[in-house]
């Protein structure tokens, strides 16, 4: 893990504003918008606590990446349909106490703003009882398009979004997905 992290830092510059908003311990979502196939590599490098993350299945499909991915928290996801492997692997993430990555869009927006949102981290901090950290990124689009310089990318950690007892999954994830345009550039918002 160690080299990999070295490896990426080689690449990116990573600012990042709200740290003390994540909780030392216990578990919880990270909710975060989705730019590229990239946007998980900033947060797991800027975060202080390891991270586990749903990465698409074709992802995984080669040898190379799965293990790299692996290295790095990944698990694969099967995309529009209900894997509960990966739903069961989710809450065991949880369970332990331990960091979750999801990105309620489901899909990159490829610099169209945030996407309307699924309800599916919603739907598990309900069921598990578990808050919900929305972190903002931007400029993980753009961390190789001007090789050799690094790019940079600009995280932003909001305070916990506790699922309240009269919130429903869309509720929720409308809180959510609006502190996660609240923290992005007017041109970013969706």
């Amino acid at each position: 893990v160690f080299v990999i992290r070295t490896f990426l830092k080689a690449f990116m510059v990573i600012h990042m504003e709200g740290v003390e908003n994540l909780p030392k311990q216990g578990a919880c979502i990270i909710a975060s918008n989705h730019l590229s196939n990239f946007d998980v590599f900033p947060i797991q490098l800027a975060l202080p606590r390891p991270l586990f993350f749903m990465g698409k299945a074709e992802l995984f499909k080669n040898p190379i990446l799965s293990w790299f991915f692996r290295q790095l928290g990944g698990f694969p996801v099967q995309r529009g349909a209900s894997d509960q492997w990966a739903l069961n692997h989710a809450r065991i993430v949880l369970e332990k106490g331990l960091l979750l990555a999801m990105f309620p869009e489901g899909t990159r927006a490829m610099g169209r703003g945030l996407s309307v949102a699924k309800t599916g981290a919603a739907r598990l901090a309900i069921e598990q009882n578990v808050p919900i950290i929305p972190i903002t990124h931007y400029g993980s689009d753009e961390i190789f398009t001007n090789f050799p310089r690094r790019g940079h990318v600009h995280l932003v950690v909001s305070p916990s979004i506790l699922p309240d007892i009269d919130d429903d999954p869309l509720s929720l994830t409308d809180r959510v997905m609006f502190t996660l345009a609240g923290n992005l550039p007017r041109r970013m918002r969706g």
